[in-house]
């Protein structure tokens, strides 16, 4: 059973009220995706992802929002109990239907990824790992409508996920600037993937890989320098 709290360097995750607990996926976007002046964290579930955005940029205004209202009440929680909580708004929204007055420089989401695969029986856990609560196409239109001109939109998704969610980002008018495979071990294929759109082309894409564990149990260099900031 994962604890009923996660403890951060600067704030604490409380978790017992939200489907999706804190897991490595959210830390390592929470590390790696650029910020701006207004950051937006679409299915904010614990609050994570805008805590960590929080942390970084300090002069950065967030909006956190998820459909659950079990996982606003807890990212409520959390934000209310941090350093960061006039930093961070969290709403309950459906992103789909979601208007701002003001664009936002960056975007961030650990989105729901479980792709015609059997359902939970717990609703509120599917709405946040199956694409029935928000599909891939959905999830890319919202970014668009949402991102400014200039900004970045950056996501982590599962390897066996990519093709699917680039394709979607393109038919959104998105452009893929950087990538980050990564591995659980140096000899395991990549798990999950790091990446990062825009609304422009660059001239190239900025390529990278990380291992979250050199052996069993041991942090690698890269993920220790990724999250030193944040892990005690």
């Amino acid at each position: 059973m994962p604890n009923d709290y996660f403890s951060f360097k600067q704030f604490t995750i409380r978790q017992d009220s939200c489907a999706m607990k804190v897991g490595t996926d959210g830390t390592l976007l929470g590390a790696w995706a650029r910020g701006g002046n207004r950051i937006l964290d679409i299915g904010t579930g614990t609050g994570l992802l805008a805590l960590m955005m929080a942390q970084r940029f300090p002069e950065a205004m967030l909006v956190g929002i998820d459909i659950d209202e079990a996982a606003v009440e807890q990212a409520k929680e959390n934000v209310g109990r941090s350093p960061f909580c006039r930093q961070i708004d969290i709403l309950q929204k459906d992103v789909c239907q979601y208007e701002s007055s003001e664009l936002f420089d960056a975007i961030v989401s650990n989105p729901p990824y479980f792709d015609h695969a059997l359902e939970c029986p717990d609703a509120h856990r599917t709405a946040a790992r199956h694409t029935s609560s928000l599909s891939y196409a959905g999830l890319m239109g919202a970014a668009s409508r949402l991102l400014a001109d200039e900004g970045e939109f950056s996501i982590v998704i599962p390897s066996e996920c990519k093709d699917r969610i680039e394709s979607e980002a393109f038919l959104a008018g998105f452009f893929k600037v950087r990538q980050c495979a990564v591995k659980t071990t140096p000899r395991k294929p990549a798990r999950r993937y790091l990446l990062a759109f825009r609304k422009h082309p660059v001239d190239g894409v900025e390529q990278g890989e990380g291992i979250i564990e050199t052996h069993p149990g041991e942090r690698s260099h890269w993920y220790t320098e990724l999250t030193k900031d944040f892990y005690l």
